[in-house]
């Protein structure tokens, strides 16, 4: 059975879909068949998302939307069931990265990556079970954590994902009477924004490396095309949000009586940011 056959005709909802890893799921599920909800807070990004699924073939649909707000996310679901009648698969992949030393740290930053990396992903995986288990199917939930989850001296940030980690295995725990299966991505560095709060040096160092001439800015998003450019100049040091959408595709579409709980992707080359 390919891929396609194997996804065809479900429902999915992307969290943090305006770039990077979860605008590359989203797409990926759509050229397989998918009905895709793309939830982020970039409206436009979004919609070029939708036009490259719906050029392929496929259907998608937009929620610009903040999911810290537990509202936001029970709206996510409603569309795809809406459109559907069920939510098959639900991706928590928003995310957001402060970098550095503990001692160094801001609490604005840390409960930031607390409300996003953990707490919204602990909300919708409860209201994705809740809408598969009322709808009686067969369900995934797919939680992008991080290598930095494995690491012990990794900081807030890696806490926050080793946090994932521990939510994904409990999870499956408790579901384990269910046809409802968890599957964590962590993935190593990857060419993406998530990384634009790391230090300014660094930034500037991928852009040297991109040869494309870009101001860098504390905190500012590097348009894509710095990211692919120094993906490729750094290939064996950064993987592609499209390799971690082949690693999602892969857990997706195992026989039913195959459970993936984690995959660790990563670079051949690790890099410590």
């Amino acid at each position: 059975m390919s891929i396609q056959t194997a996804l065809a005709g479900k429902s999915a909802v992307v969290t943090g879909a305006s770039s990077g890893i979860g605008r590359a799921i989203a797409e990926r599920l759509g050229a397989e068949g998918v009905f895709v909800v793309l939830a982020g807070r970039d409206r436009a990004a979004l919609e070029q998302s939708v036009a490259i699924i719906e050029s392929a073939g496929g259907r998608a649909a937009i929620v610009v939307a903040d999911i810290r707000e537990a509202s936001s996310v029970q709206n996510l679901i409603d569309t795809a069931v809406a459109t559907t009648g069920q939510l098959d698969i639900f991706v928590n992949n928003a995310g957001v990265a402060f970098m550095g030393a503990v001692l160094d740290g801001e609490p604005e930053g840390w409960k930031m990556m607390l409300d996003t990396n953990v707490l919204a992903l602990l909300i919708g995986c409860q209201a994705a079970v809740r809408a598969m288990r009322e709808k009686g199917n067969h369900g995934h939930i797919v939680n992008i954590s991080s290598v930095a989850a494995a690491n012990p001296e990794s900081g807030v940030y890696g806490a926050t994902k080793h946090a994932v980690n521990v939510i994904t295995n409990t999870l499956r725990q408790e579901l384990l009477e269910d046809p409802i299966q968890v599957t964590s991505i962590m993935p190593g560095l990857v060419a993406t924004n998530i990384g634009r709060n790391v230090d300014v040096a660094v930034l500037e160092g991928l852009v040297a490396m991109s040869g494309i001439d870009v101001e860098v800015a504390a905190g500012e998003r590097l348009p894509d095309d710095v990211l692919e450019s120094a993906q490729e100049a750094l290939s064996d040091f950064m993987i592609k949000p499209e390799d971690v959408a082949d690693a999602v595709c892969f857990a997706l579409t195992r026989p039913g009586r195959v459970h993936i709980p984690e995959i660790v992707i990563r670079p051949n080359k690790d890099f410590d940011l």
